[in-house]
């Protein structure tokens, strides 16, 4: 089951789901349109390492624009921070931003109870594609969960991604043991 537009504005209410900055025209049936942030990422090394820690550069969107090349992979991250305290977040593209032929994540759609952030989005593109900053990039579904949460992502001490902020966050597979 996912959350209706009415229940996703009661959980609100109850405060288990927060979006900043909220849009009651981002609001759709059953999501939320969320939308591209200013800050564009790029990994440095051209072969990235699993076990290494790989470093970003960050760039900001322009006024005009940026253009997305199929050659290139990009980080780049929503314009809303979310909190989700009582159900499962999923991010998924927008059929607008498909249909420019944008993927906005490799695998990383879902979120975990207990997400607050900014979301990184996994940007790739299958032919050039001028973006913007503030353009609906996705939107997010949420869907309940069954039983108690023993520990909320947000409260796991070896949570990588919580509490991420308004820039790209680069993969933390470096932390793992494996």
């Amino acid at each position: 089951m996912i959350l209706t537009d009415s229940r996703i504005l009661e959980e609100m209410e109850k405060k288990t789901i927060l979006i900043v900055p909220y849009r009651r025209e981002d609001l759709g049936s059953n999501s939320y349109d969320v939308h591209l942030g200013k800050w564009l990422a790029r990994y440095n090394d051209a072969v990235l390492d699993a076990k290494k820690h790989n470093t970003i550069s960050h760039f900001e969107i322009p006024d005009e624009g940026f253009v997305l090349q199929p050659s290139e992979f990009y980080l780049g991250v929503t314009e809303e921070y979310t909190e989700t305290h009582a159900h499962v977040p999923f991010l998924e593209g927008k059929s607008s931003t498909g249909r420019l032929g944008i993927d906005i994540h490799a695998t990383a759609g879902k979120g975990d109870v207990g997400f607050c952030g900014h979301w990184t989005l996994e940007i790739s593109c299958k032919q050039p594609v001028r973006i913007y900053k503030g353009m609906p990039i996705g939107q997010l579904i949420y869907f309940p969960i069954e039983g108690e949460i023993a520990v909320p992502y947000n409260k796991k001490g070896n949570a990588k991604y919580s509490g991420q902020p308004d820039r790209p966050v680069e993969s933390m597979m470096w932390k793992n043991a494996f």
